[in-house]
């Protein structure tokens, strides 16, 4: 089964969106484009300008072709679901009112439907994608295995995505704002004084393969400093895909008894982790 029709599936499944072309009734509704309002929670928040002209224009001659997908909210408004892309470019074009389909859906399966529309369009910049795998993970309290057969991505690319927001913030925009790209980020991750060595990179817009260079050093060397027994670090690999966090196991010289470290990059990934164990 390829990747659209697993993510498809999920996404049909939470909006139920499937119309019948015999019917009278198509669940279509126009709605006013000023109560339309964007999602917050959204993983995607850049919109390239060029490609809402382009959006729009196909919009202006062929019409909305797909209904905008939301849901009811405050004060006569609705929230997107899906569809926020469509929405920005209908603005462009002046429209008053857009084709709409309403969904009663509560803020996790708002957000779970909005992280698999994004992923299955492949819209999102590396860090938003980052952030949908992290939040699919936390509403799923699935694990990197378990989310690689539901996205139909490997569990590889899924953990190297999510390991992006071990950067700083700093580094992470540069990402979002093209400065970077992934080669270059993932270069980085773990260095010491990553953010000027970022700025370095941008100064003299060294390629790839250079950034590898000027941080092989410290990484070779933190390798031998702290090479591990295979065993351990398949352990800890296990132990990471289970809890979606990085770990790190540590044994004392007596071999005996040692720790046990988990990573979170934010206070979220602390909050969901401490709601976990209280449960257990």
């Amino acid at each position: 089964m390829n990747k659209e029709n697993k993510l498809g599936m999920g996404l049909g499944a939470l909006l139920s969106t499937t119309i019948d072309s015999n019917s009278n009734d198509s669940g279509i509704q126009k709605i006013n484009i000023s109560q339309i309002v964007p999602n917050p929670k959204q993983p995607r928040k850049i919109f390239k300008d060029e490609e809402l002209k382009g959006l729009s224009s196909s919009i202006k001659n062929q019409g909305l072709i797909q209904p905008i997908i939301v849901k009811p909210a405050t004060d006569n408004q609705f929230q997107i679901i899906a569809g926020e892309r469509r929405w920005r470019a209908c603005q462009l074009n002046g429209m008053h009112e857009v084709d709409c389909v309403v969904k009663d859906l509560d803020d996790t399966n708002v957000l779970e439907a909005a992280l698999i529309e994004n992923i299955q369009r492949e819209d999102l910049n590396i860090i938003e994608e980052a952030n949908a795998y992290k939040g699919l993970i936390e509403i799923k309290g699935v694990n990197n295995e378990s989310l690689s057969k539901l996205i139909g991505k490997s569990s590889s690319h899924i953990s190297n995505t999510l390991r992006l927001l071990e950067l700083d913030r700093k580094i992470q925009e540069m990402v979002i704002n093209g400065d970077l790209t992934m080669g270059h980020a993932r270069a980085l991750i773990g260095v010491p004084d990553a953010i000027k060595k970022a700025n370095e990179i941008i100064e003299k817009k060294l390629s790839v393969r250079q950034t590898e260079k000027i941080t092989a050093e410290f990484k070779n060397n933190k390798k031998k400093k702290f090479s591990k027994d295979p065993n351990i670090l398949d352990l800890e690999k296990e132990l990471s895909d289970k809890i979606g966090l990085k770990t790190s196991i540590q044994f004392n010289e007596n071999g005996s008894s040692g720790s046990l470290t988990l990573y979170y990059s934010d206070l979220n990934q602390l909050d969901d982790l401490m709601k976990r164990l209280k449960k257990q």
